[in-house]
């Protein structure tokens, strides 16, 4: 097993985007996990399924072309949502375990980023970070974003967004989003997205050392 590591924390906390330099930084494939819930719901969404249908939602997952993570709408706001709602089914999460296991056990180390990767999909990660913000900060960060991606959005909808989907990943009974008991908190909320890397990667750094590396 290769050096792992875990990135995790709720939605726009800038997790992707620091695991996105680690895996650079260190030379690991890297991981969204998180798009393989939106693939799946927005596969969903294009055969006219229902997002709350748990059988039809699993074929999905199934099914899933990693290709398919790299369609522009699987980054919109809607896919966002229809992730949130696909990843509470059961079957949907056990189909996509094995994917992920995989691609964490490859040699010599992986990224992964998500909400259960600390906890569920690699727990002997030598490397965990949960990071996170505070929901006014996040829900700023994806205004811009969607913005800039042309998206009419408004602030107080993603904030709305963001306070449901913290509700919903962290209550589901299927591997809710939670910070496992060995993970850094890495807090940025008032942070610059340099200086989060730049935390990340001593977080990172002492691990690799403590496993001699």
């Amino acid at each position: 097993m290769g050096f792992v590591i875990a990135v995790d924390g709720p939605a726009a906390s800038g997790k992707g985007t620091i695991a996105s330099v680690l895996a650079k930084d260190f030379g690991y494939p890297f991981l969204d996990t998180g798009l393989l819930y939106r693939a799946v719901g927005v596969r969903l969404l294009d055969q006219g399924g229902d997002l709350d249908d748990a059988k039809a939602a699993q074929a999905c997952a199934q099914n899933l072309d990693l290709a398919e993570l790299e369609r522009p709408d699987v980054r919109t706001r809607a896919a966002g949502e229809a992730a949130s709602r696909v990843a509470v089914h059961g079957g949907v999460r056990a189909a996509l375990l094995a994917l992920q296991k995989d691609f964490a056990a490859q040699e010599p180390g992986a990224v992964l980023d998500g909400r259960d990767i600390g906890t569920v999909i690699t727990p002997h990660a030598q490397a965990k970070l949960f990071v996170t913000a505070t929901p006014e900060i996040r829900a700023e960060r994806r205004w811009r974003q969607l913005s800039g991606q042309g998206e009419a959005v408004t602030y107080e909808d993603i904030l709305a967004d963001i306070r449901k989907r913290d509700e919903r990943d962290s209550g589901r009974d299927s591997a809710p989003l939670a910070m496992a008991p060995d993970a850094v908190l890495l807090d940025t909320s008032e942070k610059t997205i340099d200086a989060a890397i730049d935390a990340a990667r001593r977080i990172v750094e002492a691990a690799r050392a403590k496993a001699g590396l």
